[in-house]
């Protein structure tokens, strides 16, 4: 009887260490698991019909009309694919188990920190409502790589106006 009382020892601390784990795991894996998925940038072409940006990108922040055309601030989370969440997730559920759950110290403020990128975008219409120019405000890099140069976000150099563009060569 003396080894069955061990034995159920043993057992019920092994019990209680996984019910731990299974609580520690949950933050930084549940996190990671749980970002925000990615926006469709290529939408910030010009011709996009203004109802699909709202439903990309929800609600702008701001609307405004001046001088006869529509203009939207539209500010949001830009995030990560279904891979990369998976993956961040199961590394974390990896580090806490390894680290018997010290893990959760880096990883939770670090989830925090890494959700997503926040991009905002003024984006002005044309007559019918579709996107005739996006200025990028936050992102701007970001928005770039997105549509490229030939979409709705002008480059310097490719600003499409009657007046000639003034570079450094042409000074």
């Amino acid at each position: 009887m003396c080894l069955t009382g061990d034995l159920m020892g043993i057992l019920v601390r092994l019990f209680g260490a996984a019910v731990l784990f299974s609580m520690l795991l949950g933050c930084s894996a549940y996190m990671a698991a749980n970002q925000p998925g990615p926006k469709d940038l290529s939408l910030l072409n010009n011709g996009t019909p203004r109802a699909k940006l709202i439903a990309e990108y929800g609600a702008p922040i701001h609307t405004e009309m001046k001088d006869g055309t529509r203009r939207d601030i539209f500010k949001f989370k830009h995030g990560y694919h279904g891979g990369v969440k998976a993956a961040r997730a199961i590394a974390h559920g990896a580090a806490t188990v390894a680290t018997l759950g010290l893990w959760e110290i880096v990883g939770t403020p670090t989830e925090g920190y890494l959700n997503g990128t926040e991009l905002s975008a003024e984006v002005r219409y044309d007559g019918g409502d579709a996107v005739a120019l996006v200025k990028p405000l936050t992102g701007e890099d970001e928005i770039a790589r997105a549509i490229g140069p030939a979409g709705g976000v002008p480059a310097q150099a490719s600003v499409r106006s009657s007046a000639p563009i003034e570079t450094s060569s042409t000074r």
